[in-house]
């Protein structure tokens, strides 16, 4: 594809710009990070390096803990934005929808299994070395939580230090949006139907490096747009511009919007949910993915 043939509602920050942006951001003291938030005053930052002065070998962290002055999880916090390791906090930010369980509690002991996929993933069809894939996550049925694994999957690999897109092809029960709480006016379907915009993929507000291209316009006929070449070259292009695609996609009862879709994108992962998922329906969707060219992940069962 040459440059002038490349998709206009594409974000234009290069990535030259990003790592500028991620150099300046570790670049701060935490005393200025926790400034920038109103936890501290000026004040109060005075006071801490007083303190580390009288006490050498004192980090500025734990002299601001000692003295009262910030909370062992506002360092944390602080100390995170350092690292390039983003997550929300509800006291120095608006909290995050609940279901963004990688995001709300990034070091508790439940989450591990969202670093441990992403892990499966880096070593198989997401390889460095592998073909460049988008992963589609497709579901048997309703209620399977194929949204929740994606939204927790994408934050995971937002943490790492390359760009993430989410798509949301899902354009019979879209909920993405509602996840991320961004703005569903334009997105997916309005490209695929030729009325695209600019801005169409938006950064998610708290989680730098993550960026969603919602459903936009839910339309009488989704099947028909997922089958239109645009889409194919709309996945092309992003895996172009980003180190990580991820795919929601409408259950497998909806039809074969999910399989149209896998094959675009290169790879598949299948999400069931434990006492739920019927062993007929899941052989039904593997049977329809294994007569495309999508590169299967596996099978994941949530027990969420």
């Amino acid at each position: 594809m040459k440059p002038s043939d490349r998709l206009p509602f594409l974000p234009t920050t290069s990535f030259g710009d990003d790592i500028a942006m991620e150099s300046d951001l570790r670049d701060r003291a935490i005393g200025e990070i926790l400034a920038s938030t109103n936890t501290m005053t000026g004040e109060q930052i005075e006071q801490v390096l007083e303190h580390q002065k009288r006490n050498r070998g004192l980090r500025f962290g734990e002299a601001a803990i000692s003295l009262g002055l910030a909370t062992r999880d506002e360092v944390i916090w602080a100390l995170s934005q350092q690292f390039h390791y983003p997550y929300a906090d509800t006291k120095l930010a608006a909290p995050l929808h609940k279901e963004l369980v990688m995001a709300n509690g990034p070091f508790s002991a439940e989450v591990e299994c969202f670093r441990v996929l992403r892990s499966q993933l880096l070593n198989g069809v997401l390889a460095p070395d592998a073909p460049r894939r988008a992963l589609a996550l497709v579901s048997p049925d309703i209620g399977d939580g194929k949204t929740f694994v994606l939204s927790n999957l994408a934050v995971a690999f937002s943490q790492l230090r390359g760009r993430t897109v989410i798509v949301d092809a899902d354009m019979r029960s879209s909920r993405l949006h509602e996840v991320f709480n961004l703005d569903n006016h334009t997105g997916l379907s309005d490209i695929l139907n030729g009325r695209s915009q600019a801005n169409v993929i938006r950064p998610v507000a708290d989680l730098p490096n993550l960026y969603l291209l919602p459903v936009g316009t839910t339309p009488p006929n989704p099947a028909e747009l997922i089958h239109h070449p645009s889409f194919g070259l709309l996945i092309h292009e992003l895996i172009s511009r980003f180190d990580t695609v991820l795919v929601d996609t409408p259950a497998a009862v909806h039809g074969s919007d999910a399989s149209v879709i896998a094959a675009c994108c290169g790879a598949a992962l299948v999400v069931t949910r434990k006492d739920q998922t019927r062993s007929a329906r899941l052989t039904d969707l593997l049977r329809q993915l294994g007569q495309t060219r999508a590169q299967m992940a596996g099978v994941l069962m949530n027990a969420y």
